[in-house]
């Protein structure tokens, strides 16, 4: 790469380092088992629940806002490849976060929604990245009351909302190297991590619905006397 006129080694080192700690916390993360199989114990729910005739819902706050909305997209438009449509919303609706916010306070504006729309069965997925937005914290309340899977994407150790949901994962923080002391956790490293988790979550959701097809299939194909004859011959 040639150096362009202007450029100095502080602002180099400062771009470089940047992407090392994106690496390093991608790295941290993956480093532990348990956020792999919660994706694809998450996948499993959705692709379920999409099976059932359920939905998925999804909020959060600014930037999990628009995670939010870019996780649904992929849902009801398409990820990687053709497939049907799946149905997924993001609360993002203006009139009713405005509505909400006016009448009943901003804390209010996610579990109004839910309230709205979360059935038993449907999945709810919240984005905080401290892990204690009260809007946030408010509509995993209602969700759970009414039978609806949580999932939580959250950083900075969880916050209020660590241990409420079904699934959840937790962006870790890194530590230095050289002094051994926590290094500051911000929020935008946090939600580099949560919208890779949910492409990821997204292609094991459509991995899993593309197994439960085919296994359907097989089991269309499966003549009734073989069915008996393979359940007479377990039983012995």
């Amino acid at each position: 790469m040639r150096k362009q006129s202007g450029e100095t080694q502080a602002e180099l080192a400062m771009i470089q380092g940047e992407f090392d700690a994106a690496r390093r916390t991608l790295e941290s993360f993956v480093a532990e088992e348990s956020n792999l199989r919660k994706i694809a114990q998450g996948a499993k729910i959705i692709a379920s629940a999409f099976t059932e005739g359920r939905k998925v819902l999804a909020c959060g706050n600014g930037g999990s806002s628009a995670d939010a909305l870019h996780f649904c997209e992929e849902f009801t438009g398409r990820y990687r490849h053709n497939r049907p449509a799946y149905p997924a919303i993001a609360c993002i609706d203006p009139g009713h976060l405005t509505c909400t916010a006016n009448d009943f306070g901003y804390d209010n504006v996610f579990s109004r929604w839910t309230e709205a729309f979360a059935q038993k069965g449907d999945v709810l997925v919240v984005l905080s990245t401290s892990g204690n937005s009260e809007n946030v914290i408010r509509a995993v309340e209602v969700a759970k009351a009414r039978g609806t899977h949580t999932f939580a994407l959250l950083g900075k150790g969880g916050g209020r909302l660590k241990g409420m949901c079904d699934v959840e994962w937790i962006v870790p923080g890194l530590t230095d190297a050289k002094s051994g002391k926590a290094e500051t956790q911000y929020a935008d490293r946090i939600q580099e991590i949560h919208m890779l988790l949910l492409h990821v979550l997204i292609c094991a959701v459509e991995k899993q619905l593309d197994q439960m097809a085919l296994d359907r299939d097989r089991l269309q194909e499966i003549k009734p006397s073989e069915i008996r004859s393979k359940a007479a011959a377990g039983a012995h």
